[in-house]
């Protein structure tokens, strides 16, 4: 395990703290003029619970980094509150909890592949590709000649979320989904 010191730590790092991890979402250089020394204000959120708290890091503390491995796993299929995906070189399988997903199981289709991160080999995050293509189940009739304008009706793909969509969109219709944003991007 690396650690470096307060100074080093940078947006986007993830560091363990009290044996929690937690990414910084902040990081700001204190310098106090006069007896008082420099520090490091950051802003965290603890990667479990997702709470947020504030840290002041003294300039010469050492902080640990925490080691995320990365591995590309395929969605299988969802059991109870977990969501089952597959690691692709092993073909062994592993449970993720709904409450770690956050809002991300929206977009989870069998077989969609995602990257799945571990750190001590338990998972502590997902990520999805940039977009994904999901079947309409449930909306309104489109409007006659209705063309991209700017207004759009609510849309129920197949993994029960709604979506605004533009009024041409049909039942039945598959559409291009941004998975960061939720925004319809386009037909598939």
């Amino acid at each position: 395990m690396s650690k470096i010191i307060a100074t080093e730590v940078r947006t986007g790092n993830l560091i363990v703290l009290q044996n929690k991890v937690y990414r910084v979402l902040k990081s700001h250089h204190v310098h106090v003029g006069g007896r008082g020394g420099a520090f490091m204000q950051v802003e965290l959120r603890e990667l479990e619970s997702g709470t947020k708290k504030n840290e002041r890091l003294r300039s010469e503390d050492k902080i640990e980094r925490a080691f995320v491995e990365s591995k590309e796993m395929q969605y299988l299929y969802q059991d109870g509150e977990n969501y089952v995906f597959m690691d692709q070189q092993t073909f062994e399988q592993t449970n993720i909890s709904q409450e770690l997903l956050e809002n991300q199981a929206g977009y989870l289709i069998p077989n969609t592949e995602a990257q799945i991160n571990f750190y001590n080999e338990k998972p502590i995050g997902i990520q999805l590709p940039a977009s994904i293509s999901l079947k309409v189940i449930e909306t309104e009739p489109s409007l006659k000649n209705a063309t991209a304008t700017g207004s759009y009706k609510p849309a129920k793909v197949e993994t029960d979320i709604t979506i605004m969509v533009p009024q041409f969109i049909n039942e039945g219709d598959k559409i291009k989904v941004n998975t960061e944003t939720g925004e319809y991007m386009e037909r598939a």
